[in-house]
């Protein structure tokens, strides 16, 4: 059970509600994160509004999407798990390229060094060495996608801890945490 309250229509905050029909809108229904955000307008309109802005970004659908995959796995976010890897596979990511991101692997170059990335951010708390950086721009990556990566592992980062500390029901395929963490 949620540590917070899922809204529904009755107890949704006025100043919820326009960005929870937006919610609904791309998602066909309101899924629990969303619910359980939507206790705070100020916090639900910043995670709608950041989803929105990097999809406009440089970085593709798919290869955000692989990002979360591997944020959620180094953060235990099962929730995030599942959902990225539905989106993922809409974004045209094959089950085989879903796990590999898990693991933090690719067989592009450019994914392969965004994923390592995404993770040592994750995992070394953002404490990471110019050689990070210029990894990226050896398979030519520049700073605007560099900083794009940054932010959606930021996002991502928001959204794991939500589902994590308030254990979030799963209402997507659960999709297996790998070994790695």
């Amino acid at each position: 059970m949620a540590r917070v309250n899922l809204v529904d229509k009755a107890s949704t905050p006025a100043a919820s509600k326009p960005t929870l029909d937006q919610v609904h809108s791309a998602f066909g229904h309101v899924p629990n994160m969303f619910r359980a955000v939507a206790n705070s307008p100020a916090a639900l309109s910043s995670m709608w509004a950041s989803f929105a802005a990097l999809s406009r970004g440089r970085i593709s659908p798919k290869l955000g999407e692989q990002i979360a995959v591997a944020v959620a796995d180094r953060n235990r976010c099962t929730y995030c798990l599942a959902v990225h890897t539905v989106l993922d596979q809409k974004a045209g990511a094959t089950s085989a390229e879903m796990v590999a991101a898990q693991h933090v692997r690719s067989e592009d170059p450019r994914t392969a060094a965004t994923l390592a990335f995404a993770a040592k951010l994750v995992e070394k708390r953002a404490a990471i060495e110019t050689a990070d950086v210029e990894a990226l721009r050896a398979v030519g990556l520049d700073d605007e996608a560099i900083v794009e990566i940054l932010a959606h592992v930021a996002l991502n980062l928001f959204t794991n801890y939500v589902n994590v500390a308030f254990d979030v029901p799963v209402d997507f395929p659960a999709v297996k945490l790998s070994s790695l963490c």
